[in-house]
């Protein structure tokens, strides 16, 4: 019984092992097809892509966002606020990340 479940176990590895090498050599594929396509037209395909695996967006997710936004740029309107140049903004978090 051992040695049977050896062979089982062996050959679901042989087959993962096809499989894996067959998905990359089809990814391999679709990626020198992709890399053919004009530039705006990869960027739409990656995008597409990217969008398939996002999860879905929660509606009220969204409103909360919407009125988080439009509080923001009414303070900032306002003079309630200030802003920071974005070279600071990124300097800070290079230092910050550097520790």
């Amino acid at each position: 019984m051992i040695l049977c479940v050896r062979c089982g176990l062996a050959a679901r590895q042989v087959q993962r092992e096809t499989y894996s090498k067959a998905m990359s050599e089809s990814m391999e594929a679709i990626i020198a097809q992709a890399m053919e396509l004009p530039p705006d037209q990869r960027l739409t395909l990656a995008h597409r892509i990217l969008s398939s695996v996002e999860p879905a967006a929660a509606p009220e997710i969204d409103a909360a966002w919407d009125i988080e936004i439009r509080e923001r740029i009414g303070r900032y309107d306002a003079g309630g606020g200030h802003s920071i140049p974005a070279a600071e903004v990124f300097e800070e978090l290079d230092r910050r990340l550097r520790r």
